[in-house]
């Protein structure tokens, strides 16, 4: 059934009072796209009129579209450096926003270097609230009955820091979890967890893992979906069961808490919910005790009805071995939102993985869209300004790069993110994320960007597929030491069989393979002799867990953190290359040919 027509019926069918109403509210908004665009731009453009930045270009009051787009550029956080960098020293005029700058959001950490303060304001919270009520009413749509049972999910914070001015800078799902919003949310039988708050709000990320999952496991046939908030995050969640299940299976069978977990708040909570139960501490041993760990989340949590992760993007690599632990449950991406505002929804939250469309909510921000075309230069020079597209123009098929304007102050600010338009709900167009707009890799005149190594890894993986063998995680530098440079990529492989583990020449192909599946300038360059064959470094089980522990030491925030697709960092390459086992080059060149020209 098309996602227009269960969300138009279910308006005016047997469904709760509270979901209906989320789900009008869905169908106002997405019909009544322009108008409700043409609206935020105006009050956004209003309350901010006497900003600084805003007075710099000379608006004269005007909160028209027109006048807008002809005298406000398109920025970046650079551009905005300058200002964001003053806030935070802690000067509090409205240099950006007319409301005061309640605090930064911080991203990971892990796409672009360092981390970039993104400012917010208390309403803010409000917003991102109301995007959070409507993604339940969706669901019910399609999964009947999560109101009788509890969600697993495994969520973090991370301690906040404070800037010079004294600003509070975090993740943004820390300021969520954090906030009243959520701490004194009201009850809905809808939304409970298996986690208490205080083990969610427990800054120790190793104390919270262990005292969430616990929990998980002794309500363990009250669960009905699991889920974090990446993919990577729930798939780091197994992996800690596997590592700590006998102290599980000692907690629970004698009813104590392991010592090792300090928190008070979290050791109050915990004496409440686990008693003495040698019954599930057996079962947990049985199941956990043996090699095959296929279906591991069904089989310890029977009644899932599917996992709620965000496996879009760079984290669709961990699709199959999410398929392989859940025994092929669904997986549902609910929301599209970053640091620096909250986007959208999926209306259709059971569908396959690739198939997955976000839609905007036209009332979280203004929206603009830059035409994204692989073929021409992508950053416009500013003697000659991008011509943007609104959100009610945009074309079906077509790739643009995402463009926000906030209550918070961001004007015309460029997301990064690549999205591509796959359809409309109402007059609301519908976005797969396609990648983030950056270059990985890049030796000679080469250009390889997130989308097209991923691409390349998935073909090269095929050939592992007769020795039941996976990619589990990846990531690459442009090694430049040598002359020729070439690409270095790093694996970690899932072998089901250690006695049929593919050999050095199926791994050498698989370098092969992946050149063969590169860009034309990339073979090119290879022809050419300038850039050498690829290498794969095969490093040991784990070795990637190793390098998420250093980031998160170091300052990233566990709910956020993204492998890095590139890496450059010394102790990071350090690290990486302490753990290689084996080392795989490419045996040919990629075919490649001169295009001809009439």
């Amino acid at each position: 059934m098309a996602v227009d027509s269960t969300l138009s019926s279910a308006v005016g069918a047997s469904v709760s009072e509270k979901d209906a109403k989320a789900l009008q509210f869905i169908e106002e908004m997405t019909k009544n796209v322009d108008s409700v665009q043409e609206r935020i731009l105006g009050e956004i453009l209003s309350r901010n009129a006497d900003t600084e930045y805003l007075k710099r270009f000379q608006l004269n009051g005007a909160t028209d579209r027109d006048t807008f787009k002809s005298k406000v550029p398109v920025v970046t956080y650079e551009d905005l450096q300058p200002e964001i960098q003053r806030i935070a020293n802690g000067d509090k005029s409205p240099i950006l926003s007319s409301h005061p700058i309640s605090e930064f959001l911080t991203s990971s950490g892990t796409s672009a270097g360092e981390r970039k303060l993104m400012p917010t304001i208390h309403e803010e919270l409000n917003r991102r609230q109301l995007l959070y009520s409507l993604l339940m009413p969706v669901m019910n749509l399609y999964v009947p009955g999560l109101d009788k049972g509890k969600g697993l999910y495994f969520l973090f914070i991370k301690a906040e820091t404070k800037t010079p001015g004294g600003l509070l800078a975090r993740p943004v799902l820390t300021s969520y979890y954090k906030s009243d919003h959520f701490k004194s949310r009201p009850y809905d039988p809808f939304n409970v967890y298996t986690s208490p708050n205080e083990t969610i709000l427990c800054p120790d990320s190793i104390q919270s893992m262990y005292a969430q999952m616990l929990c998980g496991l002794i309500m363990r046939e009250e669960v009905l979906r699991v889920g974090a908030v990446f993919a990577s995050g729930l798939l780091k969640a197994i992996r800690f069961l596997q590592v700590n299940w006998k102290q599980f299976a000692h907690d629970i069978e004698t009813g104590t808490l392991n010592p090792k977990v300090t928190d008070p708040s979290v050791r109050e909570c915990m004496s409440k919910i686990l008693k003495p139960n040698p019954e599930l501490a057996a079962f947990i041993t049985k199941e956990c005790s043996e090699e095959n760990w296929e279906c591991i989340i069904t089989r310890i949590w029977p009644n899932t009805k599917y996992l709620d992760v965000i496996v879009t993007g760079a984290m669709a690599q961990y699709i199959p071995t999410l398929e392989y632990y859940s025994g092929g449950l669904p997986m549902a991406c609910t929301m599209y939102a970053s640091s620096e505002c909250y986007f959208g929804l999926n209306l259709k939250p059971m569908c396959k993985p690739s198939e997955v469309s976000y839609t905007i909510m036209p009332n979280m921000a203004y929206f603009e869209f830059l035409p994204h075309d692989d073929s021409s230069a992508q950053d416009s020079s500013r003697d000659s300004p991008p011509r943007l597209v609104d959100l009610a123009n945009l074309e079906v098929g077509k790739e643009y790069e995402l463009i926000v304007t906030t209550y918070a102050g961001l004007c015309r600010y460029r997301v990064g993110d690549i999205l591509r338009v796959t359809g409309f709900h109402n007059a609301a167009p519908q976005f797969r994320f396609i990648r983030r707009k950056n270059v990985l890799l890049s030796i000679d005149f080469d250009k390889t960007d997130e989308s097209e190594l991923q691409q390349a890894i998935e073909n090269a993986s095929v050939l592992l597929k007769e020795f039941n063998t996976s990619v589990v995680e990846y990531t690459s530098y442009a090694d430049t030491k040598q002359i020729p440079g070439h690409y270095v990529i790093y694996w970690e492989l899932f072998v089901k069989d250690a006695a049929n583990a593919p050999t050095d020449e199926v791994l050498s192909q698989c370098c092969f393979q992946m050149e063969e599946s590169l860009n034309v300038v990339y073979r090119q360059c290879r022809v050419a002799d300038s850039i050498g064959p690829l290498e794969i470094r095969v490093v040991k089980n784990g070795t990637f867990e190793e390098l998420m522990d250093y980031a998160i030491s170091r300052g990233a925030s566990i709910n956020q953190y993204k492998v890095p697709r590139c890496v450059s960092f010394t102790p990071i390459m350090e690290l990486l290359d302490s753990r290689v086992v084996s080392k795989h080059f490419s045996p040919a060149l990629p075919h490649w040919t001169p295009e001809r020209r009439r």
